[in-house]
């Protein structure tokens, strides 16, 4: 293995660089993007460390690997920290980013062709919600809605799309929407015709959590 004390500082003079103007950046200006929220010291740390080193393909005790019983470990910790902070009864924290969750959630309730009903990337709804740039719009049917003169959520033209495409999904969340969902009112749309509720809380988990 490598020495332990070889730091990139001295190493890799422009790589450094860039971090260190990426600090200066960062502590500069306010951030108000949820999905850009500073990590703490702590996850810096569970990030650069060893567990990065192991190929860890599948679930704890159902991996494809031998060698990942400490991998295992950190894996179901995540788990069931999950499940306890949310109350839910699931968890799967493998993806790497909301758009890797989310096409999990496409892949285990649609088929390729389904129509999915989502918030239009104009409006501030997020790639995977249906642009015809993203997965989301091009191996499945995306139906899109907006938003009204008021910039909320335009429900009644939800519950009409709804009622004219039947949805086999229907997602509720944002990307770029600072009004409150009425996530009521979305369980009623989705029940009324029939569609499985996706709700991409990402950028608001924090607050649910709490």
């Amino acid at each position: 293995m490598f020495a332990k004390d070889i730091k990139i500082e001295g190493y890799d003079e422009a790589l450094w660089s860039a971090m260190q103007h990426e600090i200066n950046r960062q502590e500069m200006h306010i951030e108000l993007i949820a999905s850009e929220n500073y990590a703490s010291q702590r996850v810096m740390q569970a990030q650069g460390s060893v567990l990065t080193n192991k190929y860890a393909e599948g679930y704890p005790a159902r991996r494809y690997y031998g060698g990942c019983e400490n991998v295992d470990v950190a894996e179901q910790l995540a788990i069931d920290r999950v499940k306890q902070l949310f109350g839910a009864d699931y968890a799967n924290v493998q993806p790497h980013s909301g758009s890797q969750a989310n096409a999990a959630v496409y892949m285990a309730f649609c088929k390729p062709g389904d129509t999915v009903l989502g918030m239009s990337l104009a409006d501030g709804g997020h790639l995977t919600h249906g642009s015809h740039v993203s997965f989301s719009g091009k191996i499945y049917n995306a139906v899109q809605y907006g938003i009204d003169e008021q910039g909320i959520v335009d429900y009644d033209e939800v519950q009409r799309l709804a009622d004219e495409h039947k949805p086999t999904m229907i997602v509720a969340g944002f990307s770029a929407y600072s009004q409150i969902m009425d996530w009521n009112r979305f369980r009623a749309i989705a029940d009324s015709c029939g569609a499985c509720l996706f709700v991409d809380m990402a950028h608001v988990a924090g607050l649910v959590a709490a």
